[in-house]
């Protein structure tokens, strides 16, 4: 064999081999890469100890605690306005103002003609007294004079008689002035209730704080005597009232706290339970529970909507997982944890329920690695691939 040939078959030999490592190489990686990809993908969370409180929702309403009418008991016409239906309002806010002048002007003067019933009263109460203490000193004289023989019987007779007429006439006298007098308080107190909440200018005030529910004041117009000027929803006194079940109201309690929202005040809050009925409504057979609102939240009005949470039946340190890792067949409720790469059929009992988490009684321990998305692929011994997990 010569040597070009040799130098030949020496060549195609080292290709052959290099050949042969790259795809020895690549077979390799391609083994390497499936290896890494087998197994579910699925994410898990160690399991803990925790609390948990059963959820129970319902719905209710904002109503005031404290709703109080503004009336002027007159018809008179409105020449200014100061507040809109919707806004706060401050106790001594101006609401609008009245034309009240006559009644102002009538006003004063029934006042006037009562304080001057008052002194004539009083004066002739005085004068009447006065006389009164002299015929009786007269009797007491009389009887003294008897009893020494220097007067008769007869003159102690109609010295008492005197007496007697000038008690009966002082009585119907000041009868008649007081009758006089009250008649004049009469008309004092009907005119104290139609400028109840009126100022000596004509203004209509604020008698709370509040929110300002209905207005019926409109500027050139006139209010009437049958309704109110305007209602107010007592500040700081606004409620929510919410209808319960006869199996959640034995678990309620006053103190106890719940989640309200009010969509549309855009308001969330921690109520307070004030009350709850012990008598079921007739009609519904429902509880009516009463919550506080704290005094910062503003922008509720009477009729709006509220959801109100309450968390009853409490538990503390106990295993908890989240509602939606268990799964169902039947009758059985399970989870699936990891152990050793591979997932672990388990089967649990479920306990209370609420804010997304359910407790488990049995089946589960504090430290395993708990399936929470990813299992409903799962099956008993399946190898898993842990892609993220919440720790």
């Amino acid at each position: 064999m010569d040597r070009k040939r040799i130098l030949s078959l020496l060549t195609a030999g080292a290709v052959v081999l290099a050949l042969s490592g790259c795809q020895s190489k690549g077979d390799s990686s391609s083994a390497q890469t499936d290896g890494a990809a087998t197994g579910v993908a699925v994410q898990t969370r160690t399991i803990q100890l925790s609390s948990v409180a059963t959820d129970n929702s319902v719905s209710g309403k904002v109503a005031a605690d404290s709703q109080t009418s503004v009336m002027v008991a007159a018809t008179a016409k409105c020449t200014a306005v100061y507040v809109e239906a919707g806004d706060e309002v401050k106790a001594g806010q101006k609401i609008c103002t009245l034309d009240l002048a006559s009644t102002l002007s009538t006003y004063n003067a029934a006042q006037i003609t009562y304080d001057s019933a008052v002194d004539s009263y009083n004066d002739q109460k005085a004068i009447l007294d006065k006389q009164i203490a002299l015929y009786q000193k007269n009797v007491e004289d009389t009887k003294a004079l008897f009893a020494i023989g220097a007067a008769s019987q007869a003159e102690i007779d109609q010295a008492e008689l005197t007496l007697m007429g000038a008690q009966a006439q002082r009585d119907a006298t000041l009868s008649q002035l007081e009758a006089g007098m009250q008649s004049y308080k009469s008309n004092i107190q009907q005119l104290d209730q139609v400028l109840q909440d009126v100022d000596g200018q004509g203004n209509v005030i604020a008698p709370v704080s509040g929110t300002l529910v209905s207005l019926s004041a409109v500027e050139n117009g006139y209010v009437s005597a049958s309704m109110p000027v305007a209602v107010i929803n007592g500040a700081e006194q606004m409620k929510i009232t919410v209808a319960v079940s006869e199996s959640l109201v034995p678990k309620l309690a006053i103190g106890d706290e719940a989640d309200v929202t009010v969509t549309a005040a855009g308001a969330q809050f921690v109520g307070t339970v004030l009350s709850v009925e012990k008598a079921a409504n007739m009609q519904t057979q429902l509880y009516t529970v009463t919550l506080s609102v704290p005094g910062e939240v503003s922008g509720l009005l009477t009729g709006m909507f509220a959801d109100v949470t309450f968390h009853t039946d409490k538990a503390d340190g106990v295993i908890t997982v989240p509602s939606e890792a268990i799964l169902t067949s039947g009758s059985k409720n399970y989870v699936f944890v990891v152990e050793d790469g591979k997932a672990k059929y388990v089967e649990v009992t479920q306990g209370l329920m609420g804010s997304g988490v359910t407790q488990i009684t049995s089946g589960l321990t504090a430290g395993q690695e708990l399936v929470t998305v990813g299992q409903s692929y799962l099956s008993d011994g399946d190898p898993v691939r842990v892609v993220s997990g919440e720790g």
